[in-house]
């Protein structure tokens, strides 16, 4: 029987001591859960133990081979440069090895589920959240980054979050390095009409950065009494998350990297969307172009297909 390939899990790193022991347990927990695949995670800052160090670990157990999950919510610029040239680097310092590199881990539907249970629990848990819902603004709060393709991921994952849920509306706003931060977004909720916000941290575990929104989101709330506001948790060592990573190592190590699919109505029970999916999809007219009814190519994704 042929050993499965390793999994290298990458974190982003945090001078959180919490956030970074709360990485650590999640890489043992996911190590206990499947005792029969070599698991070890990594930093790419901040925090030990380095990447490195993780690889170095793998190669001690005999690993040749690994597939590695970046845990990070959306892909910016540890996902896209520093986590690739680290593993280039380690490459080169073990040679004979070789890996495959999974990709994010949002916005999943499992996650989304998550996120929904941190506003339920933000609210009370009440029986009458669902009735609430009309009346409840979310302000999702991302990382923030200096690549816009980073933060629309974060928009994506509100209106997402947003879509058949019954929120009065899902707003997105950064802690660092992107606009609107924590207080602008929170004078946008408070425009639209907002008279009860929940502000959501769209972050995996706890650390610096989340502990600054819900600062901040204290500061703003106790200058404007006439507004409801209230903190979510982050999301957290879920089960949810757990069965998330080994679902991008599978894809990882299959070559089954998909694009968009998470999400896609034709496929995953979206809530107020169940009724599509598996649906047969038929090539679509476009009213706005009346010269003649045509069908973009098919796109087949494990026993669907939908027209773009």
């Amino acid at each position: 029987m042929t050993t499965p390939p390793a999994l290298l899990i990458a974190g982003h790193g945090t001078r959180d001591d919490a956030g970074a022991g709360a990485f650590r347990d999640f890489v043992r927990e996911l190590g206990r859960r499947h005792p029969e695949l070599p698991v070890a995670g990594g930093f790419i800052e901040l925090s030990p133990p380095p990447l490195g160090d993780a690889v170095a670990e793998l190669v001690e157990r005999g690993v040749r081979r690994f597939a590695a999950v970046p845990l990070m919510l959306v892909s910016a610029g540890h996902a896209k440069g520093d986590i690739p040239a680290a593993l280039a680097r380690e490459k080169e310092r073990h040679p004979g090895i070789s890996y495959t590199y999974g990709r994010p881990l949002g916005p999943h539907p499992a996650l989304l589920s998550v996120l929904e249970r941190r506003l339920d629990e933000a609210l009370g848990g009440s029986p009458r959240a669902g009735q609430d819902r009309a009346e409840v603004t979310v302000l999702l709060v991302g990382r923030g980054s200096t690549d816009p393709d980073a933060n629309a991921e974060v928009h994506k994952a509100a209106r997402l979050l947003w879509e058949g849920r019954g929120y009065a509306g899902v707003e997105t706003a950064f802690v660092s390095l992107a606009e609107p931060d924590v207080p602008s977004g929170l004078d946008r909720c408070l425009k639209l009409g907002a008279r009860r916000i929940v502000v959501l941290p769209y972050f995996l575990f706890t650390g610096i950065l989340p502990d600054r929104v819900r600062h901040q989101t204290e500061s703003w709330a106790a200058a404007h009494p006439e507004v409801e506001v209230r903190s979510a948790d982050v999301i957290g060592p879920e089960p949810e998350l757990l069965d998330l990573v080994l679902e991008r190592y599978r894809e990882a190590v299959e070559g089954d990297l998909r694009m968009n699919c998470d999400s896609c109505v034709y496929r995953i029970a979206l809530p107020g969307f169940e009724d599509k999916v598996g649906l047969p999809q038929q090539p679509h007219f476009h009213p706005d172009d009346d010269t003649h009814p045509h069908g973009h190519g098919h796109h087949h994704h494990g026993g669907h297909a939908h027209a773009h």
